[in-house]
């Protein structure tokens, strides 16, 4: 065999050189290029730290990652431990979706779906949904759905709008008319109810009561990890969306004492949860800058922002450590790895 000489090397690597580094360009157009793919540098410069104590919940190698997209306008995400898996509304498409943890696809869990928005769970695993149909609804076991809320003394609700449950398995809603008021998230109807309120239903006789009657447009709503305060949103607060803080009293039945814990100051406050520490994590949006989820303390500080491409309307902590917040913004669902755990044990609550 001969040898190549020198000079024929240096030909060789001549011509192979340019064509070596073509295909790596090449390569490197198509891994930028792919879908789902996530290229975000370390740490995510969207995660920002407003206050030291904002640290502590934060990975350094953790960043804003896009899930699903493709939606219309998404909302009311809960997490399915034992399944491991989300489910989501998806409301002007009339369905309620499901990502799998496993796989990463999306599927229909449901359609129609009365158009639903809040999705909970009780204290028993099942589904427990607000749909702007006017009702409340549980998915029993077996798949059937009971009606547990769809009208107050005689009238019908607005549009139940967001919802939770407490550990005395009472659940508390919220029921403005976003639903009703035009044809795109639900139909277009009168409103019957002379306001807009926070409801609860007794975990053990279903009784219906008012208990909050005079907020403006109620959205989002959590209670503190102890339930000794419940937190709700006045969307249409002026000139300013507010978050308001309720003492729970009377054997946890009803609240007293409004006082308003956040002012929104120009953003757009919307579904939240609440971790171990009582720290508040808030669908924000409004503009560009103030698009995802702003992370206030128990006293009403804001100490974190987590910046996402698209306004944030809701979000649940999931996953097997509960440590995985998963946000639902106006057509993605997006999640981030965090330090911070869900206030509840085990079901969202």
């Amino acid at each position: 065999m001969n040898a190549i000489s020198s000079g024929g090397r240096k030909r060789v690597a001549a011509i192979l050189l340019p064509l070596f580094l073509a295909a790596l360009a090449m390569a490197g157009d198509q891994w930028e290029a792919a879908p789902g793919l996530r290229i975000q540098p370390y740490p995510d410069p969207g995660i920002k730290a407003l206050d030291d104590s904002f640290k502590k919940y934060t990975l350094y190698s953790a960043e804003v990652e896009r899930l699903a997209t493709g939606f219309r306008w998404v909302e009311g995400p809960v997490w399915f431990g034992d399944g491991r898996y989300l489910l989501f509304s998806d409301i002007p498409n009339n369905q309620i979706l499901r990502w799998d943890e496993e796989t990463g696809k999306v599927g229909v869990f449901r359609k129609p779906s009365n158009f639903s928005n809040g999705l909970t769970r009780d204290r028993q695993g099942r589904l427990i949904a607000c749909e702007h149909s006017r009702r409340v609804t549980r998915t029993e076991y077996d798949g059937k759905i009971t009606v547990l809320a769809d009208s107050y003394q005689g009238k019908k609700l607005n549009s139940p709008n967001d919802i939770v449950v407490k550990s005395d398995d009472s659940i508390w809603f919220t029921d403005p008319p976003f639903g009703i008021g035009g044809n795109y998230e639900g139909y277009k109807q009168d409103m019957e109810q002379p306001h807009q309120g926070v409801y609860r239903i007794d975990g053990k006789t279903g009784e219906l009561i008012l208990v909050i009657a005079d907020i403006k447009g109620p959205n989002g709503l959590a209670f503190s990890p102890d339930e000794s305060i419940l937190y709700v949103v006045e969307g249409r607060a002026v000139p300013n969306r507010l978050i308001l803080a309720y003492d729970v009293v009377d054997n946890g039945t009803g609240v007293a004492n409004r006082r308003t814990l956040i002012d929104a100051a120009g953003g757009m406050a919307d579904g939240f949860r609440v971790d171990a520490d009582g720290n508040l994590w808030c669908g924000w949006g409004g503009s560009e800058e103030k698009n995802g989820v702003a992370v206030f303390n128990p006293r009403g500080e804001q100490i974190g922002f987590v910046k996402t491409p698209e306004r944030i309307s809701n979000l649940v902590f999931g996953g097997e450590k509960r440590n995985r917040l998963f946000m639902t913004g106006c057509k993605s669902i997006y999640s981030l790895f965090v330090e911070a755990l869900g206030s509840a044990p085990g079901f969202d609550k």
